[in-house]
């Protein structure tokens, strides 16, 4: 096989890689490679699915063959991973309270220790994702969301969902990141309706208290 058919291969079996991947890597500085890889991907209805935020690559159906894989049904179904409606709530707000603040850092290129306010900051690499990327108390999440998401056995339950789909990392207490939080839904969709919608004033009091958190300088 050659190498095309051996990363489809790959992300097949593994739903996502990392971008350090070996093939992953070349895919991605390689152009007739990509476009080989782009090209198998959509001889059988997949794209390509990354984004420079994201430390991991998956693959999601194309729009074309969304229907006819499927069905109505499934198009107006609000996800296609049996998610209960609670479910998907708590996808939503972890997005939110991870995706959000991490993308704020990454693209004023500070890490969370770091001041962002140093002059040039937009000429920096971005930092790495496990330096930005914030990490959640389950207890918090719990106190703070849990009677508006099912109380705790259904968090639990959902939790192990999110996890199961590779949304989130579970370790102990906390809640991180998985490899698939940040690819696939869609940022430039999501996050105009989250910061103009219901959770605005949730994730004002978020950033309020993160603020309030910073050492003051004299």
């Amino acid at each position: 096989m050659d190498e095309a058919a051996l990363l489809v291969a790959e992300l097949l079996a593994r739903r996502s890689l990392p971008r350090t991947h070996p093939r992953v890597k070349r895919a991605l500085v390689n152009a007739e490679l990509f476009a080989q890889t782009e090209q198998r991907l959509a001889d059988i209805g997949l794209r390509w699915m990354d984004n420079i935020y994201a430390e991991h690559v998956s693959l999601a159906l194309l729009p074309a063959a969304q229907t006819s894989v499927m069905g109505e049904a499934g198009l107006n179904a609000n996800n296609n991973l049996e998610l209960p409606r609670d479910g998907v709530a708590l996808l939503v707000v972890l997005w939110s309270l991870i995706i959000l603040p991490k993308r704020e850092r990454q693209t004023s290129r500070a890490p969370v220790a770091e001041p962002q306010n140093e002059m040039f900051a937009s000429s920096k690499p971005l930092p790495p994702v496990r330096d930005v990327s914030p990490v959640l108390s389950y207890k918090a999440l719990l106190e703070d969301y849990g009677p508006q998401l099912g109380k705790k056995t259904r968090l639990d339950g959902n939790l192990k969902l999110l996890e199961r789909h590779g949304f989130i990392l579970r370790r102990q207490d906390d809640i991180a990141e998985g490899p698939l939080l940040d690819v696939l839904l869609d940022y430039d969709i999501l996050a105009p309706r989250i910061l103009d919608g219901a959770l605005a004033d949730v994730l004002a009091r978020e950033q309020a208290a993160r603020q309030a958190e910073k050492p003051s300088e004299d």
